[in-house]
């Protein structure tokens, strides 16, 4: 829905399941052993048990994430961006993480100003400035096999032409893009929280190679919960603009990388299970701003 896979931002609880699987009780025990943490609550989102905790009478959060996946090591991620832009981390391992607690933690999402939202993510990202990836950091064009995926499926609810033409934009994009490097992967307006000393940061990294361009397709599909800000062409022009001058980006690389990611995204969509229909707002977000890519 928002990136590679879905990962839902602190505000959105779920009250903790009476008993967790033995095993992964077992691995948020065993890290507030090892970590030395006093836990405080604990919630669940789909992906993770996130964890309010306290070390020495300063207040962290824990996140377990549940199984391997794009977010199993995103404490490595998070590391490489040295805390520039991004929630500072701790302690790490493979599935979990230690992170600074943000306060009050207020998502970008509550921001009803859409010219401020944008100018705040443009913000995020300009600060964003990695060091060497972790080794084994998938690439964008890892991420596009999901075209090549559906394709071989058969029939499916996506337009197969649709889905060839944003393949070929991607194949091509990937193949011409210059300056790679470590990006979040699933910025957007969920993504970032509020701290009343730094400001505004970015939480849940997937971590993926591609060049600067690439970051802004998540952004334009938010929030999802109100797509009808986002699903007119004036508004997606101008938020184009507003990312393209603040960030000095590609105008055209921007757009055929936002289209492109859009087909993926009901792609993946499909794969997590969803049920995807050409109401879908990234497939109508993908239509809008077909007739804007160059061929």
């Amino acid at each position: 829905m928002f990136g590679r896979r879905t990962s839902l931002h602190y505000p959105h609880r779920h009250r903790m399941r009476t008993i967790l699987p033995s095993d992964l009780l077992d691995r948020i025990q065993q890290h507030g052993r090892q970590w030395q943490l006093v836990i405080e609550d604990s919630f669940e989102t789909e992906t993770s048990v996130i964890s309010f905790v306290s070390r020495d009478e300063r207040a962290l959060v824990l996140k377990t994430v549940k199984t391997p996946g794009d977010e199993w090591n995103a404490g490595q991620v998070l590391a490489a961006f040295g805390g520039k832009g991004v929630v500072r981390v701790g302690e790490y391992t493979g599935g979990a993480m230690l992170l600074e607690r943000l306060q009050p933690g207020t998502s970008l999402s509550e921001i009803d100003d859409d010219r401020e939202a944008t100018a705040i993510l443009a913000g995020v990202m300009k600060q964003m400035s990695p060091r060497e990836p972790p080794h084994g950091s998938p690439t964008v064009a890892d991420w596009g096999k999901g075209f090549e995926r559906y394709l071989d499926r058969g029939d499916e609810p996506i337009s197969r032409n649709l889905v060839a033409l944003a393949q070929h934009v991607f194949g091509n994009l990937c193949a011409s893009q210059t300056n790679a490097r470590l990006l979040h992967g699933d910025l957007h307006h969920y993504n970032v929280l509020l701290d009343e000393n730094r400001g505004w940061v970015a939480i849940d990294p997937k971590g993926v190679l591609g060049e600067a361009e690439y970051e802004i397709g998540a952004a334009l599909r938010n929030p999802v919960e109100r797509p009808e800000e986002f699903l007119s062409r004036a508004v997606i022009e101008r938020r184009l603009e507003q990312f393209v001058d603040l960030l000095n980006l590609d105008y055209q690389r921007t757009v055929a990388w936002a289209f492109a990611q859009a087909v993926l995204s009901a792609i993946w969509n499909l794969e997590d299970g969803q049920r995807v229909s050409a109401t879908d707002s990234a497939l109508q977000l993908a239509e809008i701003i077909r007739p804007m890519v160059r061929p």
